[in-house]
């Protein structure tokens, strides 16, 4: 890389292959990074050349949650003890996101705990992307970039063509999300109430709205153990819907979730590439690039530019 670059940016582990796009989207190359692994589990950053005075950018999804934290913060400490002029963490699924209130007595506020600990460890400012909860903005004194998939999944949800679309969403919370693309896209808008055991394990979904000889799109911010988004593909297939395609942001798919999908009434399942999809076992499974999205963001954070029309809804 040029000694010369305003900026430099580096990557985690874990989300290298899209650190990899985003600079080749910005003609530039990826920092020389160098993480050492111990035998106990510990691990150690270093970065193997000079970033003093530097806008120095880390990309890192938190996922398996805590490692690849315990390593962005690393990293942020690293570069702030390095002397760089900024640092600025680049986070397109920001994990422990679900944690964002008090919902029963004696829990912890995780995505608050999370939002101090990469303040602490010295962060400039955050880019990140389809939050759980767009509320976790606030729990940073610094600037907070938040960016929306609806950039990408909105021409690719045109580009199918669908007659008698109906945008869906699989729980009564993500109401706001599905509302702003049925708005956009000028189609009607069809809830479900869902009703959960315990976590991860969903008791009954009610279809609230027609769904009968229509297209459905269920709309999501992330997909676990894809316990919800089937069971509503496959309710809404027995109310009548001609098809049900799901498009979520964050592909989670843990556990079960990849033979879910592919057992289910589901005729697509779509998201980012801001986790990847290693598993390589569900042909329904397919993942749409971020890193033009990102790379436009950086270059518009070093030119001092807004990145509000980059918004499509």
């Amino acid at each position: 890389m040029s000694t010369t670059s305003p900026f430099k940016v580096f990557s985690g582990t874990s989300t290298r292959y899209l650190a990899e796009k985003i600079c080749q989207s910005l003609g530039c190359e990826l920092g020389n990074m160098n993480i050492t692994h111990f035998a106990d589990g510990e691990f150690a950053v270093s970065f193997e050349e000079s970033i003093r005075g530097s806008h120095v950018f880390l990309v890192q999804s938190t996922f398996p949650n805590s490692d690849n934290l315990m390593e962005l913060l690393l990293m942020i400490d690293a570069a702030k003890r390095a002397s760089a002029k900024s640092i600025i963490a680049v986070i397109p699924y920001f994990g422990w996101a679900r944690q964002d209130r008090k919902d029963k007595p004696r829990v912890s506020i995780g995505a608050k705990l999370v939002a101090d600990l990469l303040s602490v460890a010295g962060i400039d400012r955050l880019i990140t992307m389809d939050l759980h909860a767009d509320q976790i903005q606030g729990f940073f004194d610094i600037p907070v970039d938040h960016l929306y998939a609806s950039a990408i999944f909105a021409p690719y949800i045109q580009s199918l063509n669908l007659e008698n679309l109906v945008i869906a969403t699989p729980d009564v919370g993500g109401s706001k999300r599905a509302s702003t693309y049925s708005k956009y896209l000028n189609v009607p808008l069809v809830l479900c109430n869902k009703t959960r055991e315990r976590a991860n394990v969903v008791a009954s979904i009610q279809i609230i709205g027609d769904v009968k000889d229509k297209n459905v799109i269920i709309i999501d911010d992330m997909v676990d153990t894809a316990g919800t988004i089937t069971k509503a593909a496959d309710v809404m297939k027995e109310a009548g819907a001609r098809s049900v395609r799901a498009i979520a942001s964050h592909c989670v798919m843990s556990g079960p979730a990849s033979v879910r999908v592919q057992e289910s009434q589901l005729e697509e399942i779509v998201f980012t590439d801001s986790i990847p999809y290693t598993l390589n076992c569900c042909s329904k499974l397919k993942q749409l690039t971020i890193a033009d999205m990102f790379a436009e963001t950086i270059q518009r954070v070093m030119n001092n530019e807004s990145i509000s029309d980059q918004y499509i809804i």
